[in-house]
């Protein structure tokens, strides 16, 4: 998932477990520990890690939020930011839902709109939801199954809505190719891959068995959309909501407001921990990191949206300070901020070329980009220690040369052609420092060996859509580096490496998640990893996916990625699920 970055998960319900040892991914998550302490009303480090911090049931006021940049969307149908996941289960209703819970009970994928979890039969390759009666739409019309399977039918036009997961067009039965629901108004394109027999019930037909079907319907682009309103690319300015809080506003370029939903009726919402306690959200757009953690500090801000952690010169000024140090919270993930290397892009299509640059990068640079330690761990391979059957392994040696090994980039230079180096750009998001910081370092520690980087900086907002995302624009602009950051889906092998790495995800139309990985090989062992049912071997094939893609140097991986968080004196109810890793915006209140 894509971190604003991005959520994951950490743990989930048992029930669901289970199912995925039969035969999907697996499920079983390993918990960053959060939960694990009690709750604490005075101002202390971790707090909201460990526990609640200033638990709390009062309603009213309003939550401020703020961000550097708007995201890719407010459509649940066209979004694939961990900060808007977190979001939008305030405004709509998928299937179902992460738990908004502190620690590993927020990573239990509970019932929302539907009644209860998805009945598999078929060996797993049907699955049948009953839809709550009395969920009704912001304009009191009730939701019915048609409503969530033109939901899903239209996010699987990924020329209109580009943003999101590829999941239902890559599982669902006999899905066309290019499929659009705008062509095809009656859906009857997808007849075979989606059933609603009456009013209250959905039926989704898989191409192959995936037991772990109930995180799919957890899945924004589940959540009801009325066919008569959908605005299509526009739908983003005011998705109709079915949750506690609906659009007042919502302006590109300025912010959003949420105000409440008189529609939204807490009796048919038992399951998801949702408390609503403000009146009224307002997200602030285009505010500069900086003024972010100083408005946070002064409480003139409740909450960085982004939930990555405040700027690096600002994790200095708390860390040193007592009184600023007890508001922090150090929040472990699921998530790689790692640089995709583009082999569409001469001469990275040379595997010695992609080499030298893992061996010339310096790993501390990468790392004091996010704030040293606090910020994350060096990485060394893909797969972060806290996603389900991962193996740490460093092949290239970062650990031991930190800084980097010019010997070794220089023999791998020569082997590719190149003895004198090269050129090539190297792409970030413009409105993050430290992204940007990540491009300069690079640019300093490659330069010692002759591979000369230009940064180019893009807007954050369509940086997949049409920039980084794009491998048409980014063959032509020659973006041989991506500078990225990805938090799994749910953090077993498949959801965490399925959307980054497998080289059929890539659409040319943009909006892509996988920026530059295609290796066969890879895609062989993503398939035989879902046909894999017992739990020890599939996990052993998600390694093999791991340590393939680093033997091929497709990815330079920076940091296994933790966030410091700054807590104003204006919260209460603050807690971390292992579900968003970041402060939960389904149970935050006002203090």
């Amino acid at each position: 998932m894509r971190w604003n970055r991005i959520t994951t998960v950490t743990a989930v319900s048992a029930a669901v477990a289970l199912s995925l040892v039969a035969c999907g991914g697996n499920n079983n998550k390993s918990s960053s520990g959060s939960g694990s302490g009690g709750n604490s009303t005075t101002p202390q480090y971790n707090a909201a890690v460990t526990g609640i911090y200033n638990p709390s049931d009062k309603k009213g006021g309003t939550l401020r939020m703020a961000i550097t940049q708007n995201w890719d969307s407010q459509d649940p149908g066209d979004t694939y930011y961990g900060l808007s996941w977190n979001l939008v289960r305030n405004y709509v209703r998928p299937l179902m839902v992460f738990k908004s819970a502190p620690g590993a009970a927020g990573a239990e994928v509970v019932p929302d709109l539907a009644e209860a979890a998805g009945v598999p039969s078929d060996d797993a390759k049907t699955w049948t939801y009953k839809i709550r009666k009395g969920v009704k739409f912001e304009d009191g019309t009730e939701v019915t199954s048609k409503d969530v399977k033109y939901a899903v039918a239209r996010s699987l036009d990924k020329t209109t809505l580009p943003n999101g997961p590829t999941y239902f067009n890559d599982f669902l039965l006999d899905v066309p190719k290019n499929y659009s629901v705008y062509k095809d108004p009656t859906m009857a394109g997808i007849a075979k891959a989606i059933e609603t027999p009456d009013a209250n019930t959905i039926v989704f037909h898989l191409n192959k068995p995936f037991a772990g079907f109930d995180y799919f319907a957890q899945l924004p682009a589940t959540a009801p959309v009325p066919q008569a309103k959908d605005t299509g690319a526009k739908y983003k300015l005011h998705p109709i909501s079915t949750g506690p809080y609906k659009f007042e506003s919502n302006d590109p370029n300025k912010g959003l407001t949420l105000v409440r939903n008189d529609q939204y009726d807490p009796k048919t919402d038992p399951n998801s921990g949702r408390k609503a306690l403000p009146d009224k959200i307002t997200v602030t757009y285009n505010v500069n990191g900086a003024d972010i953690d100083n408005r946070l500090q002064a409480g003139d801000l409740d909450v960085d949206i982004a939930g990555t952690g405040v700027q690096a010169e600002t994790q200095a000024k708390i860390l040193a300070n007592p009184q600023l140090k007890a508001h922090a919270d150090n929040v472990p993930a699921p998530r790689l901020n790692f640089t995709v290397l583009n082999s569409e892009v001469k001469p990275l299509d040379n595997v010695d070329c992609r080499k030298a640059i893992l061996y010339a990068a310096d790993h501390e640079g990468y790392q004091r980009a996010y704030g040293g330690p606090v910020g994350g761990d060096i990485a060394t391979n893909l797969m972060p220690p806290l996603v389900t059957g991962s193996q740490k392994f460093d092949d290239y040696g970062f650990e031991q040369d930190k800084n980097g090994n010019p010997d070794k980039a220089k023999a791998s230079l020569q082997a590719c052609g190149m003895p004198s180096g090269f050129s090539t750009n190297i792409a970030y998001r413009a409105d993050r420092p430290k992204e940007k910081a990540v491009a300069e370092s690079l640019q300093q520690s490659l330069a010692k060996v002759g591979i000369k980087l230009t940064p180019k900086g893009y807007p954050t907002g369509d940086y997949t859509k049409l920039y980084a995302g794009k491998p048409d624009y980014a063959k032509a602009n020659n973006l041989g580096m991506i500078v990225y950051s990805w938090g799994a889906d749910w953090p077993d092998g498949f959801g965490f490496l399925s959307q980054i790495v497998d080289s059929r995800v890539i659409r040319p139309t943009g909006g892509n998640t996988n920026l530059g990985v295609r290796i066969p090989e890879v895609d062989q062992l993503i398939d035989q990893a879902l046909k894999t049912t017992d739990k020890a071997e599939r996990e052993k094939l998600w390694v093999d996916v791991d340590k393939k893609v680093m033997e091929q140097a497709a990815v330079l991986p920076g940091i296994w990625a933790k966030g410091l968080l700054y807590r104003p004196d204006t919260l209460a109810n603050v807690y971390v699920s292992d579900s968003q890793n970041m402060y939960d915006y389904a149970g935050i209140g006002l203090k």
